[in-house]
């Protein structure tokens, strides 16, 4: 069982201690459930945030859900798959057809958001820059408080792109509190089903790395665009 502990960060192998757990497990775990409810309601700080993106040669444009705050978004996910009316009207005069809208949103780990989804966006640049084909329209990168993944139907139907890339903080668990989800939709538009995505997750530190799952987004999004589709009909390849 020793051996098992090599391969995963799950809690396997714990040993014994009388009828209990060493004292060393339970307080690891006590530590990493707290890791995980502060990750829920750490903040995101969307200013350095924005900061970071343009610095990086992003144009940004900050919207929020129609969630009033981190309390009404853990208790009403509806709330957080719409934006607000203000973040409309920050859209309207923004013109494409685009190929694509990119959005970061908090979710329910802004420390993921923190961590990984600028590393991730700078490992795509050369693809949208045409390195590996044709370029790419991108429309400004929406940085989006208080969302959900459905969110960014609205953002990329509102700004006529052809699919739209979520990045945003996953569900902590007892193995991290920092994991990055990417959501590619084709054809965004309020009402899609979550059949119709197609995910890449567990971007973290001891999962993902920011480079192969800036690989495996580029491929997708590439094939995306060439069969007009995404979801369970557009199979993730392997990376080698």
């Amino acid at each position: 069982m020793k051996d098992l502990r090599r391969f995963t960060a799950a809690r396997v192998g714990l040993g014994r201690a009388g009828n209990s757990l060493p004292i060393r497990e339970v307080l690891d775990f006590g530590l990493a459930h707290a890791r995980a409810r502060d990750a829920v309601h750490f903040p995101l700080d969307v200013p350095g945030l924005r900061a970071e993106c343009e610095a990086a040669g992003w144009s940004t444009v900050c919207l929020e859900s129609a969630a009033r705050d981190r309390a009404e978004y853990l208790r009403r996910p509806d709330l957080g798959r719409r934006l607000s009316e203000a973040s409309k009207a920050i859209l309207a005069p923004i013109h494409g057809p685009f190929d694509v809208a990119f959005a970061i949103a908090d979710g329910l780990s802004a420390l993921a958001v923190h961590h990984h989804a600028l590393a991730v966006l700078r490992e795509l640049r050369p693809m949208l820059d045409g390195s590996w084909n044709a370029a790419w329209n991108r429309a400004p990168l929406a940085l989006v408080r208080f969302g959900r993944v459905a969110a960014g139907d609205e953002i990329g139907f509102a700004l006529g792109a052809s699919m739209v890339v979520v990045l945003i903080g996953e569900r902590p668990g007892l193995s991290t509190p920092d994991s990055l989800g990417i959501y590619l939709t084709w054809e965004p538009r309020s009402g899609r089903r979550d059949a119709e995505r197609n995910c890449i997750s567990n971007v973290h530190g001891g999962g993902l790395s920011a480079r192969d799952a800036a690989r495996l987004l580029g491929v997708l999004m590439t094939e995306s665009r060439a069969r007009r589709i995404s979801g369970i009909g557009l199979k993730a390849p392997a990376l080698s």
